[in-house]
């Protein structure tokens, strides 16, 4: 297989690259993220457009070389079997996956906490203005207990990064070449894609249900990689039963 960079995966690198660059060079990144990062629909920073461009965003260098290197070393190989057209559709709604089930699961959060508050007497109205202004009630500590934090952080959570797009790529990849050696920098043991895959996926779900972090950054959205990965294995289970061509589109 050749490894060159193919159009869909260079044109994507770019996109990434120059989105970083206005991070660093306009509004010392501050603008960016208010425009850019995608808020949780609660939060008044909410804008629908941040449902795409949050995956072209990232927080530092070692987060987009580390994007960036995935993406080209996965997405050039998938893209050689489905074409550049089906494989710049397969990346965005592998992308939108992720960020719908990490909203539905910080949805999930936050609700279990307002729920508790307006059991407690509180009004949604006067709970969602006063987190707007970026305060919150004393009450709410005791009321909410172990699920304060997850509550707060739920609705002042931003989501960048183009992780959950990449996911929905490494799941095709494992689909397309199972038999392919893979390993971790810390663990240089070659292990086959379909084993793999599937490993690094639950231990994101791991880490998004515990809370414990294992080889990423304590704020890293688990739940964007594991909707990502689950949309990329939708869409080539659907592909693979539905087209004549089962991967390529020309």
């Amino acid at each position: 297989m050749r490894r060159e960079i193919t159009d869909g995966v260079k044109h994507l690198l770019i996109l990434n690259v120059l989105m970083f660059i206005g991070t660093l060079t306009v509004g010392n990144g501050e603008a960016f993220y208010q425009w850019f990062a995608l808020y949780f629909p609660k939060n008044p920073m909410f804008q629908p457009w941040q449902v795409l461009t949050h995956m072209f965003m990232h927080g530092n260098f070692m987060h987009i070389a580390f994007n960036m290197f995935a993406l080209w070393m996965f997405g050039t190989a998938v893209e050689q079997i489905f074409g550049w057209k089906k494989f710049i559709t397969f990346y965005l709604l592998s992308g939108f996956g992720a960020a719908i089930i990490q909203v539905a699961f910080l949805y999930f959060q936050f609700n279990t906490g307002l729920t508790t508050l307006i059991e407690s007497g509180a009004s949604q109205s006067d709970v969602l203005s006063v987190l707007s202004e970026g305060k919150y009630s004393t009450a709410w500590v005791s009321l909410l207990g172990d699920n304060f934090d997850s509550f707060i952080n739920a609705f002042n959570s931003t989501m960048v990064g183009a992780s959950g797009a990449i996911m929905g790529v490494l799941v095709a990849f494992g689909m397309l070449f199972p038999d392919s050696k893979l390993m971790l920098i810390f663990l240089p043991v070659p292990i086959k894609a379909k084993y793999f895959i599937p490993g690094i996926i639950a231990l994101d779900l791991f880490s998004a249900l515990s809370g414990n972090s294992i080889f990423s950054p304590s704020n890293t959205a688990y739940m964007a990689h594991v909707g990502g990965a689950l949309t990329g294995f939708l869409l080539m289970y659907f592909w693979k039963k539905n087209e004549k061509d089962k991967y390529r589109w020309n």
